[in-house]
């Protein structure tokens, strides 16, 4: 049964929800994503993304960009998560999608328990929410469209390098994923100093 999701925190402001998708993979960008939603948007289908079917979640995100106040994708390279870590990528994401939605939003909804002021506005109006994407309605449409973005990047650099099953695996350390990584070894758009990095002494 999907869980009745809370429209705002707070009546009569602008809040946006922020979420990432791609935190655990071994292989592409993280994607993060912030929406503006009107106070009365509901669909019976809204809920965490993970929790999801893909067929659900791709006819939610066109419902999502049509209907949302303000919304915005933003992804962070692996080159990025290597210097950053994978943590302070996932923000460093949503701070970017933030700081493209217009009109600005007054208040932030974030996906999990971190995140730090940023920006010209300084956003320090805002609260982490752990398992918010199955609690409030606008971070679970973050959830889907970061989540949907990154699956469709991912089916694309998998035409690059058939070999690791990029479009079944997003990327994640599945069975065939690894075994790909101990046959052809690394590829620019994998993690180096992530899990892959953690993954090496059983790999070699």
């Amino acid at each position: 049964m999907i869980p009745q999701l809370k429209p705002y925190l707070e009546p009569g402001r602008l809040e946006a929800g922020c979420d990432e998708a791609g935190r655990g993979p071994l292989a592409g960008p993280v994607y993060a994503a912030a929406v503006i939603l009107p106070a009365d948007f509901h669909h019976p289908l809204l809920n965490d993304s993970k929790q999801m079917s893909e067929k659900a979640r791709e006819e939610l995100r066109p419902i999502i960009e049509k209907e949302a106040l303000a919304w915005a994708v933003e992804a962070v390279s692996a080159e990025e998560i290597d210097q950053l870590n994978i943590l302070w990528a996932s923000v460093t994401g949503m701070q970017r999608a933030v700081l493209r939605l217009n009109p600005a939003p007054e208040f932030l909804l974030i996906d999990g328990n971190k995140f730090r002021p940023f920006g010209p506005y300084g956003f320090k109006d805002y609260r982490t929410v752990v398992h918010g994407d199955a609690t409030y309605a606008s971070i679970a449409a973050a959830s889907v469209l970061a989540k949907t973005y990154r699956d469709d990047f991912m089916r694309k650099i998998a035409q690059e390098y058939p070999q690791y099953g990029w479009e079944r695996n997003m990327g994640y350390p599945t069975a065939e994923h690894i075994e790909a990584i101990r046959q052809y070894g690394f590829t620019p758009w994998h993690r180096k100093s992530f899990h892959v990095k953690e993954l090496e002494p059983t790999l070699f």
